[in-house]
Protein backbone atom coordinates (compact mmCIF):
# COMPACT_ATOMS: atom_id res chain seq x y z
CA UNK A 1 0.00 0.00 0.00
CA UNK A 2 1.28 3.48 -0.77
CA UNK A 3 2.41 5.85 1.94
CA UNK A 4 -0.65 7.94 1.22
CA UNK A 5 -2.91 5.23 2.59
CA UNK A 6 -0.53 3.67 5.15
CA UNK A 7 -2.60 4.97 8.06
CA UNK A 8 -6.12 6.01 7.34
CA UNK A 9 -7.07 7.60 10.66
CA UNK A 10 -5.61 10.11 13.08
CA UNK A 11 -7.16 10.61 16.49
CA UNK A 12 -7.64 14.36 17.03
CA UNK A 13 -8.53 16.11 20.28
CA UNK A 14 -10.45 19.38 20.03
CA UNK A 15 -9.89 21.27 23.29
CA UNK A 16 -12.71 23.78 23.69
CA UNK A 17 -11.26 25.56 26.72
CA UNK A 18 -11.99 28.77 28.62
CA UNK A 19 -8.80 30.76 29.15
CA UNK A 20 -8.14 34.08 30.90
CA UNK A 21 -6.33 36.97 29.25
CA UNK A 22 -2.92 37.55 30.82
CA UNK A 23 -3.02 34.52 33.14
CA UNK A 24 -0.08 32.71 31.55
CA UNK A 25 0.47 30.29 34.42
CA UNK A 26 -3.21 29.43 34.72
CA UNK A 27 -3.65 29.03 30.97
CA UNK A 28 -0.54 26.85 30.66
CA UNK A 29 -1.75 24.65 33.51
CA UNK A 30 -5.17 24.29 31.85
CA UNK A 31 -3.57 23.43 28.50
CA UNK A 32 -1.26 20.84 30.07
CA UNK A 33 -4.09 19.24 32.06
CA UNK A 34 -6.31 19.03 28.98
CA UNK A 35 -3.45 17.64 26.90
CA UNK A 36 -2.91 14.87 29.45
CA UNK A 37 -6.62 14.01 29.25
CA UNK A 38 -6.39 13.92 25.45
CA UNK A 39 -3.33 11.69 25.64
CA UNK A 40 -5.13 9.34 28.00
CA UNK A 41 -7.94 9.18 25.43
CA UNK A 42 -5.43 8.03 22.82
CA UNK A 43 -5.24 11.27 20.85
CA UNK A 44 -2.33 11.68 18.43
CA UNK A 45 -2.86 15.46 18.30
CA UNK A 46 -4.76 17.82 20.59
CA UNK A 47 -5.63 21.30 19.31
CA UNK A 48 -6.21 24.42 21.40
CA UNK A 49 -7.87 27.72 20.40
CA UNK A 50 -6.24 30.80 18.95
CA UNK A 51 -3.98 32.59 21.47
CA UNK A 52 -4.94 30.04 24.12
CA UNK A 53 -1.72 30.66 26.04
CA UNK A 54 -2.22 34.44 26.30
CA UNK A 55 -6.00 34.48 26.34
CA UNK A 56 -7.93 36.35 23.64
CA UNK A 57 -7.76 39.22 22.96
CA UNK A 58 -4.62 40.30 24.87
CA UNK A 59 -4.86 43.80 23.39
CA UNK A 60 -2.15 46.24 24.50
CA UNK A 61 -0.51 43.68 26.76
CA UNK A 62 1.23 42.84 23.49
CA UNK A 63 2.85 46.29 23.50
CA UNK A 64 4.72 45.34 26.67
CA UNK A 65 8.06 43.64 25.86
CA UNK A 66 8.09 41.96 29.27
CA UNK A 67 4.73 40.31 28.56
CA UNK A 68 5.90 38.99 25.18
CA UNK A 69 9.03 37.59 26.84
CA UNK A 70 6.91 35.95 29.52
CA UNK A 71 4.72 34.33 26.84
CA UNK A 72 7.74 32.83 25.10
CA UNK A 73 9.09 31.54 28.42
CA UNK A 74 5.69 30.04 29.29
CA UNK A 75 5.58 28.31 25.90
CA UNK A 76 9.03 26.81 26.46
CA UNK A 77 8.02 25.59 29.93
CA UNK A 78 4.80 24.12 28.55
CA UNK A 79 6.71 22.28 25.83
CA UNK A 80 9.20 20.84 28.32
CA UNK A 81 6.39 19.53 30.52
CA UNK A 82 4.18 18.31 27.66
CA UNK A 83 2.92 14.72 27.50
CA UNK A 84 3.59 12.47 24.52
CA UNK A 85 0.57 13.77 22.62
CA UNK A 86 1.34 16.39 19.95
CA UNK A 87 -0.13 19.79 20.89
CA UNK A 88 -1.24 22.65 18.65
CA UNK A 89 -1.29 25.71 20.91
CA UNK A 90 -2.35 29.24 20.00
CA UNK A 91 0.28 31.75 21.15
CA UNK A 92 2.37 34.72 20.02
CA UNK A 93 5.89 34.39 18.65
CA UNK A 94 8.52 37.03 18.01
CA UNK A 95 10.53 36.56 14.81
CA UNK A 96 11.86 40.06 14.08
CA UNK A 97 8.18 41.03 14.48
CA UNK A 98 5.23 39.77 16.46
CA UNK A 99 2.97 37.08 15.02
CA UNK A 100 -0.32 35.48 16.01
CA UNK A 101 0.79 31.87 15.82
CA UNK A 102 0.06 28.22 16.46
CA UNK A 103 2.98 26.37 18.00
CA UNK A 104 3.22 22.64 17.39
CA UNK A 105 4.72 21.02 20.48
CA UNK A 106 6.19 17.53 20.14
CA UNK A 107 8.83 15.59 22.01
CA UNK A 108 9.37 18.25 24.67
CA UNK A 109 10.00 21.20 22.37
CA UNK A 110 8.37 23.45 19.80
CA UNK A 111 8.77 21.46 16.59
CA UNK A 112 7.29 24.10 14.31
CA UNK A 113 5.19 27.23 14.13
CA UNK A 114 2.40 28.35 11.83
CA UNK A 115 1.93 32.13 11.66
CA UNK A 116 -1.44 33.71 10.88
CA UNK A 117 -1.67 35.26 7.44
CA UNK A 118 -5.00 37.10 7.36
CA UNK A 119 -5.36 39.60 10.20
CA UNK A 120 -8.90 40.92 10.79
CA UNK A 121 -9.10 44.64 11.44
CA UNK A 122 -12.82 45.36 11.56
CA UNK A 123 -15.60 45.24 14.13
CA UNK A 124 -14.15 44.04 17.43
CA UNK A 125 -10.83 43.03 15.86
CA UNK A 126 -7.60 45.09 15.95
CA UNK A 127 -5.04 42.51 14.91
CA UNK A 128 -3.09 44.75 12.54
CA UNK A 129 -2.41 46.95 15.56
CA UNK A 130 -0.42 44.10 17.09
CA UNK A 131 0.72 41.53 14.55
CA UNK A 132 2.59 41.14 11.29
CA UNK A 133 1.12 38.94 8.58
CA UNK A 134 2.75 35.61 7.77
CA UNK A 135 4.82 35.66 4.57
CA UNK A 136 3.85 32.08 3.61
CA UNK A 137 1.10 29.46 4.20
CA UNK A 138 3.38 26.82 5.74
CA UNK A 139 4.73 24.68 7.09
CA UNK A 140 2.89 21.39 6.92
CA UNK A 141 3.30 18.70 9.57
CA UNK A 142 3.54 14.94 9.19
CA UNK A 143 2.56 12.46 11.90
CA UNK A 144 1.81 8.72 11.70
CA UNK A 145 1.92 8.98 7.91
CA UNK A 146 -0.64 11.83 7.78
CA UNK A 147 0.23 15.30 6.49
CA UNK A 148 -1.81 18.13 8.00
CA UNK A 149 -1.91 21.91 7.75
CA UNK A 150 -2.85 24.50 10.35
CA UNK A 151 -4.67 27.78 9.91
CA UNK A 152 -5.82 30.38 12.41
CA UNK A 153 -9.36 31.79 12.47
CA UNK A 154 -9.61 34.43 9.72
CA UNK A 155 -7.30 32.42 7.46
CA UNK A 156 -10.06 29.91 6.77
CA UNK A 157 -12.61 32.60 5.87
CA UNK A 158 -10.59 33.34 2.71
CA UNK A 159 -11.53 31.08 -0.24
CA UNK A 160 -8.04 31.40 -1.74
CA UNK A 161 -6.31 31.50 1.62
CA UNK A 162 -3.68 29.27 3.25
CA UNK A 163 -5.93 26.21 3.42
CA UNK A 164 -6.03 26.10 -0.37
CA UNK A 165 -2.24 26.36 -0.57
CA UNK A 166 -1.89 23.57 1.98
CA UNK A 167 -4.25 21.35 0.00
CA UNK A 168 -2.21 22.02 -3.15
CA UNK A 169 0.91 20.98 -1.25
CA UNK A 170 -0.60 17.61 -0.35
CA UNK A 171 -2.26 18.11 3.04
CA UNK A 172 -4.67 15.34 3.99
CA UNK A 173 -6.21 17.16 6.97
CA UNK A 174 -6.92 20.80 7.82
CA UNK A 175 -6.85 22.09 11.41
CA UNK A 176 -8.27 25.54 12.10
CA UNK A 177 -7.87 27.08 15.58
CA UNK A 178 -10.06 30.02 16.53
CA UNK A 179 -11.15 32.72 18.91
CA UNK A 180 -14.37 33.49 17.08
CA UNK A 181 -16.67 35.73 19.17
CA UNK A 182 -20.40 35.25 19.39
CA UNK A 183 -23.20 37.38 18.06
CA UNK A 184 -26.71 36.46 16.99
CA UNK A 185 -26.56 34.50 13.74
CA UNK A 186 -22.76 34.08 13.76
CA UNK A 187 -22.80 30.34 14.42
CA UNK A 188 -24.91 29.46 11.41
CA UNK A 189 -22.94 31.71 9.08
CA UNK A 190 -19.63 30.34 10.37
CA UNK A 191 -20.72 26.72 10.03
CA UNK A 192 -21.89 27.27 6.44
CA UNK A 193 -18.54 28.87 5.60
CA UNK A 194 -16.55 26.02 7.15
CA UNK A 195 -18.62 23.43 5.31
CA UNK A 196 -17.99 25.23 2.04
CA UNK A 197 -14.27 25.49 2.71
CA UNK A 198 -13.91 21.79 3.56
CA UNK A 199 -15.80 20.80 0.45
CA UNK A 200 -13.93 23.20 -1.82
CA UNK A 201 -10.48 21.91 -0.86
CA UNK A 202 -11.59 18.31 -0.32
CA UNK A 203 -10.09 17.96 3.15
CA UNK A 204 -11.54 16.88 6.47
CA UNK A 205 -11.56 20.02 8.60
CA UNK A 206 -11.15 20.22 12.38
CA UNK A 207 -12.50 23.53 13.71
CA UNK A 208 -11.56 24.37 17.32
CA UNK A 209 -13.08 27.45 18.96
CA UNK A 210 -12.57 29.26 22.24
CA UNK A 211 -15.36 29.35 24.82
CA UNK A 212 -15.94 31.88 27.61
CA UNK A 213 -16.36 35.57 28.37
CA UNK A 214 -13.73 38.29 28.09
CA UNK A 215 -14.94 41.77 29.01
CA UNK A 216 -17.63 42.52 26.40
CA UNK A 217 -16.94 39.48 24.21
CA UNK A 218 -18.37 35.99 24.57
CA UNK A 219 -16.92 33.02 22.69
CA UNK A 220 -19.44 30.29 22.03
CA UNK A 221 -17.34 27.23 21.23
CA UNK A 222 -19.17 25.02 18.76
CA UNK A 223 -15.95 23.23 17.76
CA UNK A 224 -16.72 20.78 14.99
CA UNK A 225 -15.42 18.14 12.58
CA UNK A 226 -16.35 18.43 8.89
CA UNK A 227 -15.78 15.69 6.32
CA UNK A 228 -14.44 16.17 2.79
CA UNK A 229 -17.96 16.86 1.50
CA UNK A 230 -18.53 19.62 4.06
CA UNK A 231 -20.93 17.60 6.20
CA UNK A 232 -20.81 18.12 9.96
CA UNK A 233 -19.61 14.86 11.49
CA UNK A 234 -19.78 16.08 15.07
CA UNK A 235 -20.08 19.36 16.98
CA UNK A 236 -19.30 20.15 20.62
CA UNK A 237 -21.81 21.88 22.86
CA UNK A 238 -21.87 25.63 22.62
CA UNK A 239 -21.12 27.91 25.58
CA UNK A 240 -19.57 24.95 27.46
CA UNK A 241 -16.01 23.68 27.90
CA UNK A 242 -15.43 20.31 26.27
CA UNK A 243 -12.84 17.95 24.84
CA UNK A 244 -13.85 16.38 21.57
CA UNK A 245 -12.06 13.16 20.53
CA UNK A 246 -12.45 12.29 16.87
CA UNK A 247 -10.97 9.57 14.67
CA UNK A 248 -10.53 11.35 11.37
CA UNK A 249 -10.29 9.35 8.15
CA UNK A 250 -7.42 11.17 6.45
CA UNK A 251 -7.34 8.88 3.42
CA UNK A 252 -10.59 10.46 2.24
CA UNK A 253 -8.69 13.47 0.89
CA UNK A 254 -6.67 11.19 -1.39
CA UNK A 255 -9.75 9.24 -2.47
CA UNK A 256 -11.60 12.49 -3.18
CA UNK A 257 -8.78 13.73 -5.43
CA UNK A 258 -9.01 10.62 -7.57
CA UNK A 259 -12.55 11.51 -8.63
CA UNK A 260 -12.73 15.29 -8.16
CA UNK A 261 -10.75 16.94 -10.94
CA UNK A 262 -10.98 20.51 -9.62
CA UNK A 263 -7.77 20.38 -7.54
CA UNK A 264 -5.76 19.47 -10.63
CA UNK A 265 -6.34 22.95 -11.98
CA UNK A 266 -4.69 24.47 -8.91
CA UNK A 267 -1.29 23.08 -9.80
CA UNK A 268 1.21 21.66 -7.32
CA UNK A 269 2.82 23.69 -4.55
CA UNK A 270 5.80 22.82 -2.38
CA UNK A 271 5.73 23.66 1.33
CA UNK A 272 8.21 22.61 3.96
CA UNK A 273 7.05 19.55 5.91
CA UNK A 274 7.98 19.09 9.57
CA UNK A 275 8.38 15.39 10.41
CA UNK A 276 6.89 14.92 13.88
CA UNK A 277 7.47 11.17 13.87
CA UNK A 278 11.17 11.88 14.31
CA UNK A 279 10.54 13.44 17.74
CA UNK A 280 7.37 11.72 18.96
CA UNK A 281 7.78 8.12 20.08
CA UNK A 282 5.45 5.67 18.45
CA UNK A 283 2.98 4.15 20.86
CA UNK A 284 0.13 1.72 20.42
CA UNK A 285 -3.21 3.36 20.60
CA UNK A 286 -6.80 2.16 20.81
CA UNK A 287 -8.38 0.83 17.64
CA UNK A 288 -9.29 3.63 15.26
CA UNK A 289 -12.94 3.84 14.35
CA UNK A 290 -14.62 6.47 12.21
CA UNK A 291 -16.16 9.36 14.09
CA UNK A 292 -19.89 8.82 14.40
CA UNK A 293 -21.94 11.26 12.38
CA UNK A 294 -24.11 13.11 14.86
CA UNK A 295 -24.58 16.35 12.96
CA UNK A 296 -25.66 19.44 14.83
CA UNK A 297 -28.72 21.32 15.93
CA UNK A 298 -29.43 25.02 16.18
CA UNK A 299 -30.24 26.57 19.52
CA UNK A 300 -33.38 28.64 19.61
CA UNK A 301 -32.67 32.36 19.40
CA UNK A 302 -33.60 33.14 23.00
CA UNK A 303 -31.78 30.06 24.31
CA UNK A 304 -28.64 31.09 22.43
CA UNK A 305 -28.73 34.72 23.56
CA UNK A 306 -29.49 33.79 27.15
CA UNK A 307 -26.56 31.38 27.32
CA UNK A 308 -24.28 34.11 26.01
CA UNK A 309 -25.51 36.60 28.62
CA UNK A 310 -25.19 34.10 31.45
CA UNK A 311 -21.68 33.06 30.42
CA UNK A 312 -20.58 36.66 29.92
CA UNK A 313 -21.77 37.66 33.39
CA UNK A 314 -20.30 34.58 35.07
CA UNK A 315 -16.87 34.97 33.52
CA UNK A 316 -16.65 38.74 33.99
CA UNK A 317 -17.33 38.34 37.71
CA UNK A 318 -15.27 35.20 38.17
CA UNK A 319 -12.20 36.34 36.25
CA UNK A 320 -12.21 39.73 37.99
CA UNK A 321 -12.56 38.27 41.46
CA UNK A 322 -16.15 39.24 42.28
CA UNK A 323 -18.02 36.68 44.34
CA UNK A 324 -21.34 38.51 44.67
CA UNK A 325 -23.51 41.05 42.88
CA UNK A 326 -26.06 43.71 43.76
CA UNK A 327 -28.92 44.93 41.56
CA UNK A 328 -31.24 47.89 42.01
CA UNK A 329 -34.76 46.45 41.75
CA UNK A 330 -37.24 48.91 40.33
CA UNK A 331 -40.07 46.46 39.75
CA UNK A 332 -39.47 46.88 36.01
CA UNK A 333 -38.59 44.27 33.44
CA UNK A 334 -34.95 45.30 32.87
CA UNK A 335 -33.90 44.93 36.50
CA UNK A 336 -35.94 41.73 36.75
CA UNK A 337 -34.23 40.05 33.79
CA UNK A 338 -30.81 41.29 34.93
CA UNK A 339 -31.39 39.68 38.32
CA UNK A 340 -32.58 36.37 36.86
CA UNK A 341 -29.47 36.19 34.66
CA UNK A 342 -27.25 37.01 37.64
CA UNK A 343 -28.84 34.24 39.70
CA UNK A 344 -28.38 31.74 36.88
CA UNK A 345 -24.76 32.86 36.47
CA UNK A 346 -23.52 32.94 40.08
CA UNK A 347 -26.30 31.54 42.29
CA UNK A 348 -29.09 33.06 44.35
CA UNK A 349 -26.98 33.21 47.50
CA UNK A 350 -24.54 35.59 45.82
CA UNK A 351 -27.13 38.15 44.63
CA UNK A 352 -28.73 41.02 46.58
CA UNK A 353 -31.65 43.06 45.27
CA UNK A 354 -32.29 46.51 46.69
CA UNK A 355 -35.54 48.39 46.04
CA UNK A 356 -35.38 52.16 46.57
CA UNK A 357 -38.84 53.67 46.17
CA UNK A 358 -39.15 57.44 45.75
CA UNK A 359 -42.29 59.58 46.16
CA UNK A 360 -43.30 58.62 42.61
CA UNK A 361 -42.78 54.85 42.88
CA UNK A 362 -45.99 52.86 42.66
CA UNK A 363 -46.95 50.27 45.23
CA UNK A 364 -47.15 47.59 42.55
CA UNK A 365 -43.53 48.24 41.52
CA UNK A 366 -42.29 47.64 45.07
CA UNK A 367 -44.51 44.57 45.30
CA UNK A 368 -43.17 43.23 41.99
CA UNK A 369 -39.57 43.75 43.15
CA UNK A 370 -40.24 41.88 46.38
CA UNK A 371 -42.07 39.08 44.56
CA UNK A 372 -39.17 38.66 42.13
CA UNK A 373 -36.71 38.37 45.02
CA UNK A 374 -38.89 35.79 46.77
CA UNK A 375 -39.24 33.66 43.65
CA UNK A 376 -35.49 33.76 43.01
CA UNK A 377 -34.54 33.22 46.64
CA UNK A 378 -32.19 36.21 46.81
CA UNK A 379 -31.58 38.66 49.63
CA UNK A 380 -33.97 41.62 49.40
CA UNK A 381 -33.56 45.03 51.00
CA UNK A 382 -35.92 48.03 50.98
CA UNK A 383 -34.33 51.49 51.19
CA UNK A 384 -36.92 54.28 50.68
CA UNK A 385 -35.25 57.42 49.32
CA UNK A 386 -38.01 60.02 49.83
CA UNK A 387 -36.28 61.61 52.82
CA UNK A 388 -32.92 61.70 51.04
CA UNK A 389 -34.58 63.19 47.97
CA UNK A 390 -36.17 65.95 50.06
CA UNK A 391 -32.82 66.76 51.67
CA UNK A 392 -31.23 67.10 48.24
CA UNK A 393 -34.01 69.43 47.13
CA UNK A 394 -33.65 71.49 50.30
CA UNK A 395 -29.91 71.79 49.75
CA UNK A 396 -30.40 72.85 46.13
CA UNK A 397 -33.28 75.21 46.85
CA UNK A 398 -31.11 78.38 46.87
CA UNK A 399 -29.94 77.47 43.36
CA UNK A 400 -33.21 76.02 41.99
CA UNK A 401 -35.60 78.60 43.51
CA UNK A 402 -38.04 80.05 40.97
CA UNK A 403 -37.51 77.22 38.43
CA UNK A 404 -39.92 74.52 37.28
CA UNK A 405 -39.61 70.96 38.57
CA UNK A 406 -38.13 69.02 35.66
CA UNK A 407 -35.42 66.65 34.43
CA UNK A 408 -32.85 67.77 37.01
CA UNK A 409 -35.15 66.82 39.87
CA UNK A 410 -36.13 63.56 38.15
CA UNK A 411 -32.51 62.56 37.67
CA UNK A 412 -31.68 63.31 41.29
CA UNK A 413 -33.68 60.22 42.23
CA UNK A 414 -31.66 58.02 39.87
CA UNK A 415 -28.40 59.49 41.20
CA UNK A 416 -29.42 58.91 44.81
CA UNK A 417 -30.10 55.28 43.94
CA UNK A 418 -26.76 54.99 42.16
CA UNK A 419 -24.96 56.41 45.20
CA UNK A 420 -26.64 53.99 47.59
CA UNK A 421 -25.97 51.00 45.37
CA UNK A 422 -22.32 51.94 44.94
CA UNK A 423 -22.02 52.40 48.72
CA UNK A 424 -23.28 48.84 49.18
CA UNK A 425 -20.86 47.67 46.49
CA UNK A 426 -17.91 49.38 48.17
CA UNK A 427 -18.84 48.15 51.64
CA UNK A 428 -19.37 44.49 50.82
CA UNK A 429 -17.38 43.99 47.61
CA UNK A 430 -20.40 43.11 45.49
CA UNK A 431 -20.24 44.26 41.89
CA UNK A 432 -23.11 46.53 40.90
CA UNK A 433 -24.88 45.23 37.82
CA UNK A 434 -26.49 48.08 35.91
CA UNK A 435 -29.77 47.30 34.21
CA UNK A 436 -30.07 49.55 31.15
CA UNK A 437 -30.86 47.95 27.78
CA UNK A 438 -29.58 48.76 24.28
CA UNK A 439 -32.64 50.81 23.36
CA UNK A 440 -32.09 53.13 26.32
CA UNK A 441 -28.32 53.26 25.78
CA UNK A 442 -28.89 54.19 22.15
CA UNK A 443 -31.09 57.22 22.72
CA UNK A 444 -29.61 58.34 26.05
CA UNK A 445 -32.72 57.43 28.06
CA UNK A 446 -30.56 56.99 31.15
CA UNK A 447 -28.96 59.07 33.87
CA UNK A 448 -25.23 59.58 34.19
CA UNK A 449 -24.06 58.64 37.70
CA UNK A 450 -27.53 57.20 38.25
CA UNK A 451 -28.84 54.11 36.47
CA UNK A 452 -25.68 54.11 34.34
CA UNK A 453 -23.60 53.52 37.48
CA UNK A 454 -22.20 50.04 37.84
CA UNK A 455 -19.40 47.64 37.05
CA UNK A 456 -21.10 45.60 34.34
CA UNK A 457 -24.13 46.23 32.14
CA UNK A 458 -25.79 42.87 31.54
CA UNK A 459 -28.35 44.09 28.97
CA UNK A 460 -26.20 46.75 27.32
CA UNK A 461 -26.56 45.13 23.89
CA UNK A 462 -30.08 43.73 24.33
CA UNK A 463 -32.87 45.75 22.67
CA UNK A 464 -35.98 46.35 24.77
CA UNK A 465 -38.16 44.13 22.61
CA UNK A 466 -35.70 41.29 23.10
CA UNK A 467 -35.74 41.90 26.86
CA UNK A 468 -39.44 41.01 26.79
CA UNK A 469 -38.81 37.92 24.62
CA UNK A 470 -36.06 36.66 26.91
CA UNK A 471 -38.17 37.20 30.02
CA UNK A 472 -41.10 35.24 28.61
CA UNK A 473 -38.76 32.50 27.35
CA UNK A 474 -37.03 32.15 30.74
CA UNK A 475 -40.41 31.83 32.44
CA UNK A 476 -41.41 29.11 29.98
CA UNK A 477 -38.19 27.19 30.62
CA UNK A 478 -38.67 27.49 34.38
CA UNK A 479 -42.29 26.41 34.16
CA UNK A 480 -43.18 29.30 36.45
CA UNK A 481 -43.14 33.10 36.36
CA UNK A 482 -39.68 33.92 37.71
CA UNK A 483 -40.27 37.35 36.20
CA UNK A 484 -43.73 38.28 37.54
CA UNK A 485 -46.37 38.52 34.83
CA UNK A 486 -47.35 41.93 36.22
CA UNK A 487 -43.82 43.13 35.52
CA UNK A 488 -44.01 41.94 31.92
CA UNK A 489 -47.51 43.23 31.19
CA UNK A 490 -47.39 46.74 32.69
CA UNK A 491 -46.34 49.73 30.54
CA UNK A 492 -42.63 50.52 31.13
CA UNK A 493 -41.91 53.59 33.24
CA UNK A 494 -38.94 55.19 35.00
CA UNK A 495 -41.36 56.45 37.69
CA UNK A 496 -39.47 59.70 38.24
CA UNK A 497 -42.58 61.90 38.07
CA UNK A 498 -46.31 61.34 38.49
CA UNK A 499 -47.88 59.01 35.92
CA UNK A 500 -44.69 58.89 33.86
CA UNK A 501 -44.41 56.37 30.99
CA UNK A 502 -41.50 55.63 28.65
CA UNK A 503 -43.87 56.37 25.78
CA UNK A 504 -43.98 60.02 26.92
CA UNK A 505 -40.38 60.42 25.77
CA UNK A 506 -39.83 57.61 23.28
CA UNK A 507 -41.57 56.05 20.29
CA UNK A 508 -43.04 52.58 20.79
CA UNK A 509 -40.18 50.18 21.44
CA UNK A 510 -40.98 47.92 18.48
CA UNK A 511 -40.53 50.91 16.16
CA UNK A 512 -37.61 52.40 18.09
CA UNK A 513 -35.67 49.14 18.02
CA UNK A 514 -36.07 48.82 14.26
CA UNK A 515 -34.71 52.35 13.75
CA UNK A 516 -31.80 51.65 16.11
CA UNK A 517 -30.97 48.40 14.32
CA UNK A 518 -30.99 50.14 10.94
CA UNK A 519 -28.96 53.17 12.03
CA UNK A 520 -26.53 51.62 14.52
CA UNK A 521 -26.05 48.03 13.39
CA UNK A 522 -26.54 48.43 9.63
CA UNK A 523 -25.25 52.01 9.22
CA UNK A 524 -28.30 53.02 7.20
CA UNK A 525 -28.81 56.73 6.59
CA UNK A 526 -31.99 58.43 7.84
CA UNK A 527 -33.22 58.69 4.25
CA UNK A 528 -32.69 54.96 3.69
CA UNK A 529 -34.53 54.12 6.91
CA UNK A 530 -37.51 56.24 5.90
CA UNK A 531 -37.50 54.72 2.41
CA UNK A 532 -37.57 51.21 3.91
CA UNK A 533 -40.86 52.04 5.62
CA UNK A 534 -39.68 51.57 9.20
CA UNK A 535 -40.95 54.99 10.30
CA UNK A 536 -41.74 58.44 8.96
CA UNK A 537 -39.17 61.20 8.45
CA UNK A 538 -39.95 63.13 11.62
CA UNK A 539 -39.64 60.10 13.88
CA UNK A 540 -36.44 58.85 12.22
CA UNK A 541 -34.81 62.28 12.41
CA UNK A 542 -35.76 62.58 16.07
CA UNK A 543 -34.35 59.16 16.99
CA UNK A 544 -31.13 59.74 15.03
CA UNK A 545 -30.57 63.07 16.81
CA UNK A 546 -31.05 61.32 20.16
CA UNK A 547 -28.58 58.56 19.24
CA UNK A 548 -25.91 60.99 18.08
CA UNK A 549 -26.36 63.28 21.10
CA UNK A 550 -25.96 60.39 23.57
CA UNK A 551 -22.46 59.38 22.50
CA UNK A 552 -20.85 61.08 25.49
CA UNK A 553 -23.09 59.08 27.85
CA UNK A 554 -22.22 55.78 26.24
CA UNK A 555 -18.51 56.49 26.66
CA UNK A 556 -19.10 56.59 30.42
CA UNK A 557 -21.26 53.49 30.61
CA UNK A 558 -19.89 50.21 32.00
CA UNK A 559 -18.94 47.35 29.68
CA UNK A 560 -21.56 44.74 28.88
CA UNK A 561 -22.13 41.50 26.98
CA UNK A 562 -22.02 41.79 23.19
CA UNK A 563 -24.76 39.79 21.44
CA UNK A 564 -25.42 41.73 18.20
CA UNK A 565 -23.18 42.23 15.16
CA UNK A 566 -22.51 45.82 16.26
CA UNK A 567 -22.57 46.69 19.94
CA UNK A 568 -21.81 49.99 21.63
CA UNK A 569 -18.17 49.81 22.64
CA UNK A 570 -15.52 47.91 20.69
CA UNK A 571 -17.64 47.72 17.53
CA UNK A 572 -18.77 51.31 17.15
CA UNK A 573 -16.32 54.16 17.67
CA UNK A 574 -17.77 57.52 16.76
CA UNK A 575 -16.40 60.90 17.81
CA UNK A 576 -18.24 62.63 20.62
CA UNK A 577 -17.54 66.03 19.08
CA UNK A 578 -19.21 65.51 15.73
CA UNK A 579 -20.70 68.25 13.58
CA UNK A 580 -22.12 65.94 10.91
CA UNK A 581 -25.63 65.88 12.38
CA UNK A 582 -25.49 69.09 14.38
Amino acid sequence: MSDTLALVRLRIGAAQVNTTVGDLDGNAALIAETARAAGAAGCDVVCFPELALTGYPPEDLLHKPAFVADVEAALADLAAAAPDVVMVVGTVVHRRDLYNAAAVIAGGSVAGVYRKEHLPNYGVFDEKRYFASSPDPGPLFRLRGVTFGITICEDVWMPAGPILAQARAGAQLAINVNASPYHIGKHRRRREMLATRASDVGLPLVFVNLVGGQDELVFDGGSALFDVDGEVVDELDRFETALGVWDVDCSEAFRRRLVDTRPRSWGPLDLRVVDLDAVVPARPGPPRTPAVVTGTSELQRCDEVYRALRLGVHDYLDKNGFRSAVVGLSGGIDSALTTVIAVDAIGAGAVTGIAMPSPYSSEHSVADARLLAERLGIRFELLPISAVFRSYLDTLDPLFAGTEHGVAEENLQARIRGTLLMAFSNKFGSILLSTGNKSEMAVGYSTLYGDLAGGYAVLKDVPKTLVYELSRWRNEVAGTDLVPESTISKPPSAELRPDQLDSDSLPPYDVLDRVIEAYVERDRSPAEIVESGVADQALVDRVVRMIDAAEYKRRQAPPGVRITPKAFGRDRRLPITNGRHR
